[in-house]
């Protein structure tokens, strides 16, 4: 699977560049090209590698994978490595995809191990931005981030969401849903680290290239890119705020948790002291020695009436005392 675009003078002009015929746009002035490769095999990165001029330890890098998000400066070019964020709903699960990049002078290059990013989702960017083309490999490299830090905002709104939804299922009434929560809250806390592990390093990335590759990236793309910036901070602050809020939402299901069974065990133990009086008065009634009213019909209605008294006293005053 591969895909790629060719900008001529920041217009969009039909053609494919493929690996055979990288070398043809290599040189050409006022151009930028973007291919896609999708799995690519070793062969094609060497070769792509030889092309372009790329630094073999970039190139061990997108071949080998799971790296952690970064930016690596070399004479010719950058290496960039980055991770996309989605969140299933359906399965309350976090999915990521990663991303190596390549970018030189007039070429960005990106290299991914599956087709998981939505990667119409960026040619739509370029689409939507077209006036901006005109300014190259930066415009091309702008669009690429902004699309990773927008998902991560998505996945952070919809996190929010889910956290809502707990918090009135935690305040609920029906003790069924105490699994669900618990359940939940952890695949959310789980959820919230990945994105963290993922999306505060796009700090590293972004902030260098703010400071430090004006050349690269060119004055007129430095306030659009400083946006990315802040938009990485602001989730970064979020996703920070939605892990504390989580973690708190599981202590106070278990503060919840405890106060219901003392009450639980508060009412259990009212009941059974008020079973044990009938049990005691039984038990002095049914001596072998003598007592008043021992042998006759009136000491029966006596143990009854003291049954019931001493119960109903101790039922009036539990209620009073909010034990049952």
């Amino acid at each position: 699977m591969q895909q790629s675009r060719i900008y001529v003078d920041g217009i969009l002009v039909d053609g494919h560049v493929s690996l055979g015929n990288l070398k043809n746009f290599k040189r050409k002035r006022k151009t930028a090209i973007w291919v896609d490769l999708v799995n690519p095999s070793t062969a094609d990165l060497e070769h792509l590698g030889q092309e372009l001029g790329l630094h073999p330890l970039a190139v061990e890098d997108a071949l080998v994978g799971r790296q952690r998000a970064k930016l690596e400066h070399y004479d010719s070019h950058l290496f960039i490595n980055a991770y996309s964020a989605a969140w299933d709903s359906e399965a309350d699960k976090l999915t990521t995809c990663e991303l190596s990049v390549f970018v030189t002078a007039n070429a960005m290059i990106t290299v991914r191990d599956d087709d998981s990013f939505d990667i119409s989702s960026l040619t739509r960017r370029w689409d939507d931005s077209a006036s901006m083309a005109d300014l190259g490999v930066s415009f091309l490299l702008w669009g690429l981030l902004d699309v990773i830090v927008d998902g991560y905002f998505e996945v952070v709104e919809k996190l929010d969401a889910e956290v809502d939804e707990l918090e009135d299922l935690l305040f609920d009434d029906d003790q069924l849903h105490s699994q669900e929560i618990q359940k939940r809250t952890y695949k959310l806390r789980k959820a919230l680290v990945t994105l963290r592990r993922v999306a505060i390093p796009m700090r590293e990335i972004v902030n260098p290239l703010v400071r430090r590759d004006a050349q690269v990236i060119g004055g007129e793309m430095m306030p659009y890119f400083q946006d990315i910036y802040d938009h990485v901070m602001r989730v970064a602050d979020w996703t920070d705020s939605l892990r504390d809020l989580v973690t708190t939402l599981l202590e106070t299901n278990l503060t919840i948790q405890g106060n219901r069974m003392n009450l639980v065990m508060k009412k259990v133990t009212s009941w059974a002291a008020i079973i044990a009086v009938p049990t005691a008065i039984t038990g002095w009634f049914g001596q072998n020695v003598p007592y008043v009213g021992f042998g006759s019909a009136w000491g029966v209605w006596e143990s009854l009436g003291s049954i019931v008294l001493v119960s109903l006293t101790l039922y009036w005053a539990f209620r009073r005392n909010d034990w049952l």
